[in-house]
């Protein structure tokens, strides 16, 4: 069944709402700040400065992705064990409404979304157009760390659809792949991070960035669904989607279950492809074509 707006996404109103019911003995509210830019990956100062008031900081390298062999990619899933520890960390009990935010669309927070989704936690929502709405709302930020209880929810990895490299592949062969990275880098015309250039043989061009709208917003079900519609990918239709290390690409996953899709992520995405000698690259605006092994 396609998902509501609401049952992946929340306004700074209802935000508001539900933060002021949990003061009256309401369904507790856990906000997680996410801001993160592969230039600038610790953003702890930014978030001392101010921040939704009692949100606690969330290291997206050190919490949300495991450190392992560079042939993994270069954000692997984290284990588990190590989210579900985290999670209480970050104050996360079963039953919680958990806001996650960055002040880049939910470019970045989307990957704590989807990970706290994977691992079988529905009440976790992407806080709409991020930082900016809640601050152009004209509601306050607070300064400082915030210290919080450890919380005792309980998570387990599988709810969310995962490919494999292989599998990847065959979906570039025989279904549909897209590449959520910027067109530049899919086209291979510029890779500022990874060790090849180019995109997937077969894989289609959706940047992330075209999920959301002129206020950074996610765009509605309608226009989402022409936007993977003008690229081939029919609706209803079962697609993969990958990025350069599997963070953008859970924005994708969002977008897509919005328009009535059934994505699954590829986590390793190009870091971990490109890292394979064996595996071909394609460049240029065509997708190409992967050849069958």
């Amino acid at each position: 069944m396609q998902p509501r707006r609401s049952d992946i996404l929340i306004g700074p109103d209802e935000l508001a709402d539900a933060m002021e019911s949990a003061r009256s003995g309401g369904r507790q509210v856990r906000l997680l700040d996410i801001r993160w830019t592969p230039a600038r990956p610790d953003r702890r100062p930014d978030y001392l400065a101010g921040h939704i008031p009692t949100a606690v900081y969330v290291d997206l390298d050190a919490q949300l992705a495991n450190v392992g062999d560079p042939r993994d990619g270069r954000h692997p899933l984290p284990l588990p064990e190590r989210l579900q520890a985290d999670a209480r960390a970050w104050g996360i009990d079963d039953g919680d409404l958990v806001v996650v935010y960055d002040d880049h669309g939910n470019l970045f927070s989307a990957r704590a979304w989807w990970l706290l989704r994977h691992a079988g936690f529905d009440g976790v929502r992407m806080l709409d157009g991020g930082l900016q709405a809640w601050s152009g709302s004209g509601r306050p930020l607070e300064a400082g760390e915030v210290r919080v209880a450890p919380g005792s929810v309980s998570l387990a990895f599988g709810r969310m659809a995962v490919v494999s490299m292989d599998e990847a592949a065959e979906a570039a062969r025989a279904g549909v792949l897209l590449d959520a990275r910027a067109g530049e880098r899919y086209r291979g015309e510029s890779e500022p991070i990874d060790p090849r250039a180019g995109h997937i043989p077969g894989a289609l061009s959706t940047p992330t960035s075209e999920n959301l709208d002129e206020r950074g917003r996610f765009r509605d079900a309608k226009e989402l669904r022409r936007r993977f519609e003008a690229v081939g990918a029919s609706s209803g239709e079962s697609v993969v989607t990958y990025c350069g290390s599997g963070v953008t690409a859970a924005h994708n996953v969002a977008a897509l279950l919005l328009a009535g899709y059934q994505p699954a992520l590829y986590p390793g995405s190009w870091s971990q492809w490109s890292r394979h000698p064996d595996r071909p690259v394609a460049v240029g605006d065509a997708p190409g074509v992967l050849p069958v092994e």
